[in-house]
């Protein structure tokens, strides 16, 4: 049986998550303790919970501590299984977090699973639905991994309700990648969205950015859109194209009281900080390809413009179920090489 401390490093629900990924796709035995500890509300809230749910059922797992506020769970998984699912989570938890959870195990699955999945799609301190739309998974496509997303409804912080339904197949030919060279700034796309708010919120927000970014790359393009939603809300995505391997893409949120001048800002701020380094890979898809890369055989590598936390958190869960497959050449929030020895071979 694997043990896991919770409470290591951030001690949030990032080690969970990827725990139960890993103990899923290795059917290995799994005792965490002392889950999210430091926590202003410890142990597991609905979107961890839902997580454990997930993976529970679709690997016929036998689970104890799954309930809310608890800060041990164990896991005996038996298989992986397809089929048709459905998750709730009964507030604005990130169901983006719980999707990505169950991408690589039902990846690896016999058969297509369909999933629906509804809490929180674009929620604060987790990438929302278009990131994942727009810049995870076409990365994932290119390493081998498929899968189909719908957005039926927005759910945004504090009330939830969104919907995603999800059709994720079977992982053919898998390919390690090598994202090392960034290349020249080619094109930034961009979308500005808002849910039950006027047009004007959205297109603000839009000229916010295009007046700070056109100076760096005139093809800069951003559409405005409107989504349905039972909330209210408003988010901007900024995405970088580049000549080589380059991948990059950044948002930011609205919320009551917030200018739409500051949340374009907050989005192109980061932006032109990846710009200014070397680096290849953005923080956020860094620490998320990870355990994809891990799962397939063979040596990636990428290159990222910082070591975040959560990287750091995510190759020490690594490395107590697979020692020595991730080394991380840099110091924390400095650019750095990141290189996965891959290849768990799952079944």
């Amino acid at each position: 049986m694997i043990e896991i401390d919770g409470a290591y490093g951030e001690g949030g629900g990032q080690i969970l998550r990827s725990s139960l990924t890993l103990a899923a796709l290795l059917k290995t035995p799994l005792h965490i303790q002392r889950i999210r500890l430091n926590r202003s509300k410890p142990g597991l809230r609905p979107q961890h919970l839902a997580a454990v749910k997930a993976i529970a059922r679709l690997t016929d797992a036998e689970v104890t501590g799954a309930h809310l506020d608890s800060q041990e769970v164990t896991f005996h998984p038996a298989g992986l299984r397809s089929g048709r699912f459905r998750f709730d989570i009964s507030t604005a938890g990130a169901l983006t977090l719980v999707m990505q959870t169950l991408f690589l195990p039902l990846s690896f699955a016999q058969g297509a699973s369909q999933v629906v999945l509804t809490g929180g799609t674009h929620v604060p301190w987790s990438p929302i639905y278009h990131y994942l739309q727009e810049h995870w998974l076409p990365v994932m496509a290119e390493c081998g991994f498929s899968a189909e997303t719908r957005l039926r409804s927005a759910g945004f912080y504090p009330a939830g309700g969104g919907q995603v339904d999800i059709k994720i197949f079977p992982a053919r030919e898998l390919r390690p990648i090598s994202l090392l060279e960034r290349g020249s700034l080619t094109c930034i796309r961009g979308l500005s969205g808002v849910a039950n708010l006027g047009d004007e919120i959205a297109k603000r927000q839009k000229h916010r950015a295009l007046q700070r970014l056109y100076p760096v790359c005139q093809d800069t393009k951003i559409k405005t859109l409107q989504l349905p939603s039972s909330g209210k809300g408003t988010f901007i995505l900024l995405k970088a194209s580049f000549s080589d391997s380059g991948r990059a893409c950044f948002t930011a949120l609205g919320a009551p009281g917030k200018p739409s001048e500051q949340v374009a800002d907050e989005a192109v701020d980061d932006l032109l900080a990846f710009l200014e380094s070397d680096g290849c890979v953005d923080p956020y898809l860094a620490d998320q390809l990870l355990l994809p890369l891990l799962a397939i055989d063979g040596d990636s590598a990428f290159r990222t413009s910082r070591i975040t936390p959560h990287l750091l958190t995510q190759a020490h869960v690594i490395e107590q179920f697979l020692p020595g497959r991730i080394t991380v050449d840099g110091a924390q929030d400095t650019p750095g090489l990141i290189q996965i020895h891959g290849g768990i071979n799952p079944s």
